[in-house]
């Protein structure tokens, strides 16, 4: 990030980056649906130099997580132009919770043997070093997705790497707001901005942050390429849902802090599964690492599948829906996803939004039972 940069709290720049701050320009980066320019300048075609509206979305994100980004149109595409680096023969790393579209992407490419594919346990930090040392990606998630694990990214990121290797931490759950895996030493930290970035269920971008200049033309040159660059009309409202993000993040991990320690003790719920809690297998680190616990809560309810779809039918206020970080609060059972068969079976994914905690607290309560 340039050094001309002011130095402010990341609440303010959520609100400060991306604008056009010239005398008599429009307060907010306008729309700018162009697929070409006039020549003359620098730019001249939008798949290949961007337009002023996907790069205010670049420079909320860039300043946000302390690099520069790159913008693409899912969180899919940014995630397949970081595998685009890997060469033929590349030894990739995933951990054994993560989002199903990285495990699709990571065993489609070892299948055709472009790479081979090793999977470890996010808890387990000293094989997540061993690992560092001869594999080319080391792709880490925490929180992870939907078990919530949190990696110990300080000492993973700090552990020696192949020279040429990549380290890359899919940062979606926690936001820049709670974490900075760049800071913590990984070369990149991705994120779907379709989450807590839009916020409104209603785009699909995703956005990658890093500090070196030559990787970022690298993913500059793959989403070319690959032809995946955002829409004019999504990174607007990536840009106009992220300053709100500090607010909603902070009523909605309020919420979700609340409703998992009510689960606990709920005669309903066989198991709960969320950073904040003592009881997470992951709370030292999760407390140490992150600025927040995020807002998203899974836990197991008492009985088999058809008991926890149920529930997804029963509530009211709480939209049965997947996907997450928006304003409203969705419920899901994962293990009904093709390809998540393997989690328990009667796991809920909520995430939970802005909503009243109590009114949110009545509905759950009401599913759960079964009233």
């Amino acid at each position: 990030m340039s050094s001309d940069k002011p130095s402010r709290s990341l609440e303010s720049t959520l609100v400060a980056a991306g604008r056009d701050t010239h005398p008599g320009a429009p307060l907010n980066r306008p729309l700018v649906p162009a697929s070409n320019f006039v020549l003359g300048a620098s730019r001249a075609y939008a798949r290949d130099g961007g337009t002023p509206t996907w790069e205010a979305l670049e420079e909320v994100v860039g300043e946000l997580e302390g690099g520069r980004a790159v913008a693409f149109a899912s969180g899919m595409a940014a995630i397949a132009a970081v595998f685009d680096q890997m060469r033929l023969g590349a030894r990739v790393v995933i951990p054994d919770d993560c989002y199903q579209g990285v495990v699709g992407l990571a065993e489609r490419g070892a299948d055709k043997g472009f790479w081979s594919v090793e999977r470890i346990d996010l808890e387990d930090t000293v094989a997540w070093v061993e690992a560092c040392a001869g594999a080319d990606l080391i792709w880490l998630e925490s929180p992870s997705n939907p078990l919530l694990t949190v990696a110990d990214l300080r000492t993973i990121c700090a552990a020696p790497r192949k020279p040429g290797a990549l380290l890359a931490v899919d940062n979606t759950f926690a936001t820049p707001l709670n974490q900075q895996p760049l800071d913590l030493g990984a070369d990149l930290s991705l994120q779907s901005a379709t989450k807590f970035i839009g916020g409104h269920s209603d785009l699909l971008a995703g956005v990658i942050a890093v500090r070196s200049g030559e990787l970022e033309s690298a993913l500059r040159r793959s989403r070319t390429l690959s032809g995946a660059t955002p829409g004019a009309l999504e990174s607007f409202l990536a840009v106009r849902g992220a300053r709100t993000m500090a607010l909603r993040l902070e009523r909605a991990q309020q919420s979700a802090g609340l409703l998992a320690q009510r689960l606990q003790t709920h005669p309903c719920v066989a198991r709960v599964r969320y950073p904040g809690l003592a009881s997470h297998p992951s709370h030292a680190i999760a407390a140490d690492q992150l600025s927040g616990f995020g807002t998203i809560v899974t836990f197991d309810g008492v009985g088999d599948a058809s008991t926890a779809d149920a529930v997804c039918r029963r509530v009211r206020l709480i939209r049965h829906a997947t996907s997450l970080g928006a304003v409203e609060s969705s419920i899901e059972r994962r293990g009904a996803i093709p390809g998540q068969e393997h989690l328990p079976s009667t796991l809920l994914r909520l995430s939970v939004g802005i909503e009243n905690a109590e009114e949110l607290w009545a509905d759950l309560d009401q599913a759960l039972r079964g009233a």
